[in-house]
């Protein structure tokens, strides 16, 4: 099913026109306007990459000064991974595990008491 791209002639407004038959006849009119005076233009296309395509891509922390690199989920235990790779060990399950709960939004438990702490908040 393709997704088709005009502009109107009128109102100058992309569109974008989703055929579920090819061969079916449709009627081209701006949703905006009512015009039927569409040019066809070349449409976006999307790339999509590999996680280790991403991570190669977004390099170290110190490749990204003043942003903070921790945010991103798939930067979440980068270190610890490439450390035990870097010293040809195997990452042990249960450390991988707890990884992938933080990528996916899942606090290890002696951080949950953080989770709604005040950000401004002293702590003894």
């Amino acid at each position: 099913m393709p997704i088709y791209e005009f502009v109107c002639r009128a109102c100058r407004r992309k569109l974008s026109f989703l055929v579920r038959d090819i061969t079916a006849p449709f009627a081209l009119r701006c949703s905006f306007c009512g015009n039927t005076e569409l040019s066809r233009v070349i449409s976006r296309f999307a790339c999509h990459k590999s996680l280790s395509t991403v991570w190669d891509e977004s390099g170290e922390p110190t490749m990204h000064p003043g942003e903070d690199y921790y945010r991103d989920p798939r930067n979440i235990g980068r270190w610890v991974e490439k450390k035990f790779r870097n010293m040809g060990q195997e990452l042990p399950s249960g450390v991988q595990e707890k990884i992938q709960a933080a990528r996916d939004g899942v606090l290890p438990e002696p951080l949950k008491d953080l989770e709604s702490a005040s950000p401004t908040a002293a702590y003894d």
